[in-house]
C-alpha cells in the first residue's frame, strides 16, 4: 500500500513537471530574460558588440558634466601622441577596458570566463573565479582578473598591467600601478552593462569610473589576423579626428 502510494505520488508530480523534466525558470519562460547557469548564477556566455566611446575617446564614458582626471604629464603624452604610434594599429593587444571595433565572444564556465576577440592578434583574455592574485604578478596587456559574482553583478578586478596599451585612440596613458575593477550585468537576453573604474595614481589624480553598454551581435566571430596583411599604418597620418583634443585644436 505504501509503495503504491509514494508510486502514485511519484507520478503526480512528474505529471505536473512535464513528464519529470525541470520546471522552467523564468528565464526560459521569457526569451527576453537573460538566461542563468544551472547554478542560478546570470549566464555572460555570447557574441557581443564593441561599445564605440572604449574604442576612440574615453571622455566619452564619462558621466555627463564630468571631467577626466588627468595629470599634467599625461594629458601632455596623450595630445603629443599620433595614431600611426598606437599600439593596436601595429597588431597588439587592447588591454583593459579598451575594446577593438570587432565582434567579441564571452564564454562562462564555473571556475573561468573567457573573452574571445575576433580583432587583431585573434586573442583572449582570462578572468579566473573565486581566486586571489599572486603577489607580483609579471606585467602583460590583460593583467590577471579575478571575478566573483554579487548577486547578479560579475565583479572583475584586474591588476599586474604593463604601461604599454593605450587606453583609446586618443592616446591616454596608464602606468604600472593601473588597477581595473569592472562590473558587469546582463538586464536582458540582449544586452550588458557595464562599469569600469579605473584607479591609477601614476597618470590619473583619482580613482573615476566609465560606463558602456554592449548589444548581443547576430553574427559568428570570423578569423581576422591583422599582422599578416597589415596595410593601414601606412594611411595613418597625424591624430585621430574623432577625440575631445582633435576637435579643440580645429
Amino acid at each position: 500500500m505504501r509503495i503504491a502510494l509514494v508510486i502514485a505520488t511519484a507520478l503526480l508530480i512528474a505529471g505536473c513537471r512535464g513528464g519529470g523534466q525541470p520546471v522552467p525558470t523564468a528565464a526560459a519562460a521569457d526569451p527576453n530574460a537573460a538566461p542563468r547557469t544551472a547554478d542560478g548564477k546570470v549566464d555572460f556566455s555570447g557574441i557581443w558588440n564593441p561599445d564605440r566611446t572604449f574604442i576612440y575617446d574615453i571622455n566619452e564614458t564619462l558621466k555627463p558634466g564630468e571631467t577626466l582626471p588627468i595629470q599634467d604629464w599625461a594629458l601632455k603624452v596623450t595630445v603629443e601622441r599620433q595614431s600611426k604610434d598606437d599600439p593596436e594599429a601595429l597588431c597588439l593587444p587592447t588591454g583593459v577596458p579598451r575594446q577593438a571595433p570587432y565582434p567579441w565572444r564571452i564564454v562562462q564556465t564555473p571556475t573561468h570566463i573567457y573573452f574571445l576577440f575576433e580583432g587583431n592578434i585573434h586573442s583572449f583574455r582570462q578572468i579566473l573565479l573565486d581566486a586571489t592574485h599572486p603577489e607580483d604578478p609579471d606585467p602583460t596587456w590583460y593583467g590577471h582578473s579575478v571575478g566573483r559574482f554579487e548577486d547578479d553583478t560579475l565583479v572583475v578586478e584586474t591588476i599586474g598591467f604593463n604601461d604599454k596599451f593605450w587606453f583609446d585612440f586618443a592616446g591616454h596613458p596608464h602606468t604600472e600601478q593601473l588597477r581595473t575593477t569592472e562590473r558587469f550585468r546582463r538586464p536582458d537576453a540582449k544586452t550588458i552593462e557595464y562599469e569600469v573604474t579605473i584607479d591609477d595614481p601614476g597618470a590619473y589624480t583619482r580613482p573615476f569610473v566609465m560606463y558602456g553598454k554592449s548589444t548581443a551581435a547576430d553574427t559568428e566571430l570570423m578569423e581576422y589576423i591583422c599582422n599578416e596583411n597589415n596595410q593601414d599604418v601606412e594611411h595613418i597620418v597625424g591624430k585621430d579626428p574623432r577625440n575631445k583634443y582633435s576637435k579643440e585644436q580645429r
